[in-house]
């Protein structure tokens, strides 16, 4: 009889504890992502998930490692009756648990790759999630009052709470902020051209209007200095007169009575002067400066002159005639 081989040191059979290399059997499943008002956050959720995932993967380890003990127990008693045939099935069953523990190792691969990857989609997606959220908000700042951003403020608030949705809904909600906050960038952009261009108009317009009334002035200045020019001299001066003994409703006659009176008097020159009684201008004015009633520009101006004449002979005489037929009899009016 041969004697029992000794006990395996892979496996423990009072402990169960899996062989060197194998997965273990539990790892910390405490949860830092959990969100303070107590609501476990999209990735909490994921650590649990993949926490729990490998501790189911480690109990059929620890159930397989358990194999070696009873096949040890088995093959001692096949010791007692046969010893020729305890190596063979020795080394079948180490074998068989061997063969069986690398495949379930090697199947263990894939998943935590999966897994590895979809933490790398959730990562990214919340950080486009993150940098949609801080664009959004800038654009809101800056289209304020220009255009409306109902739909931009809508879009923010579905995107905010990001942490606790999954991760396909996270990425169309970015995608659907981003397009909303293009899109707002866009109508402002739009209202402030909109705005600039009517600004633009608007002081094209203002330049246009004052160089039209630029240039209103400057033909009226240049019109009334031709005038000035015109009624100083001595048939300008009678046109002048003229018209304004028309609008004081005098007839021609009243005009012809004028015309004598101030031939006589000054030849209708606004710049005649008596010598010995400093009487002045075309009516002779006595002085001079009390044609300053009508203007300041009385001693240079044939139209101040005749207005300031004709006030003077309608309060004095009534009609140019009267004033004519006045002088006649005693030389002066």
């Amino acid at each position: 009889m041969n004697p029992a081989p000794p006990a395996r040191p892979e496996t423990s059979a009072t402990t169960g504890t899996p062989a060197p290399g194998s997965t273990p059997a539990t790892r910390s499943t405490s949860t830092p992502g959990t969100a303070a008002a107590g609501h476990p956050t999209r990735r909490s959720l994921r650590d649990a998930r993949e926490a729990e995932a490998r501790s189911v993967r480690g109990s059929g380890h620890r159930g397989r490692a358990a194999i070696a003990p009873v096949a040890a127990t088995l093959v001692a008693g096949l010791l007692v009756t046969g010893g020729a045939f305890t190596n063979p099935l020795m080394a079948h069953a180490e074998s068989v648990t061997g063969t069986r523990v690398v495949s379930t190792a090697s199947a263990d691969a894939p998943a935590d790759g999966s897994s590895a990857f979809f933490v790398r989609a959730s990562e990214k997606a919340d950080a486009r999630a993150a940098a949609a959220l801080d664009a959004g908000n800038a654009t809101l700042g800056a289209v304020a009052g220009k255009v409306d951003t109902a739909p931009l403020v809508a879009s923010l608030a579905s995107l905010a709470n990001y942490a606790y949705l999954d991760t396909t809904t996270v990425q169309t909600l970015t995608t659907a902020a981003a397009v909303h906050t293009g899109a707002a960038t866009v109508q402002a952009a739009a209202v402030d051209k909109a705005v600039a261009d009517a600004a633009a108009e608007a002081a094209a317009a203002a330049a246009a209007a004052e160089a039209a009334a630029a240039a209103e002035a400057e033909a009226a200045a240049q019109a009334a200095a031709e005038r000035l020019a015109l009624a100083n001299t001595p048939d300008g001066a009678r046109a002048v007169a003229a018209d304004l003994v028309a609008e004081r409703g005098w007839g021609s006659d009243q005009m012809q009575c004028l015309d004598s009176l101030w031939t006589k008097e000054s030849g209708w020159n606004y710049q005649a002067e008596n010598a010995s009684s400093g009487a002045y201008g075309i009516p002779q004015s006595l002085p001079g400066s009390k044609m300053a009633s009508v203007a300041d520009d009385w001693a240079t101006n044939a139209v101040t002159q005749i207005t300031w004449g004709l006030d003077y002979i309608s309060r004095g005489y009534g009609t140019p005639c009267s004033a004519w037929s006045h002088s006649q009899s005693v030389n002066w009016y």
